[in-house]
């Protein structure tokens, strides 16, 4: 569920879902709302989260710090806030296909 806009940063917050030891890591498409974001790295001592934190960066345009965990340290769908993020690439990113990306 992207969450939307309107932050008092003027930035965003949306869901994402992260999808770790990806052997294709990439930004894009939706699971259940959640922009997914697939990361090589694995689930252990949160380097899929920091993977799945700079690669938004990354798709975003933005500088790392830019982009913000809410909640969801532990789970695969995470809360994050994204300084100055653009509702339109969340859009383009949403509907990449997989292969697409």
């Amino acid at each position: 569920m992207p969450v939307g806009t309107g932050l008092d940063t003027g930035g965003m917050r949306i869901a994402i879902r992260v999808s770790p030891g990806s052997a294709r890591p990439g930004v894009g498409g939706e699971h259940a709302g959640a922009l997914v974001v697939r990361v090589s790295d694995r689930a252990v001592d949160g380097k899929a989260t920091e993977a799945a934190l700079a690669a938004v960066a990354g798709a975003f345009g933005v500088r790392r710090g830019a982009v913000r965990l809410v909640s969801g340290a532990a789970s695969r769908t995470k809360i994050i806030d994204i300084d100055a993020g653009d509702p339109q690439v969340l859009a383009a990113l949403l509907a990449a296909s997989r292969t697409g990306t």
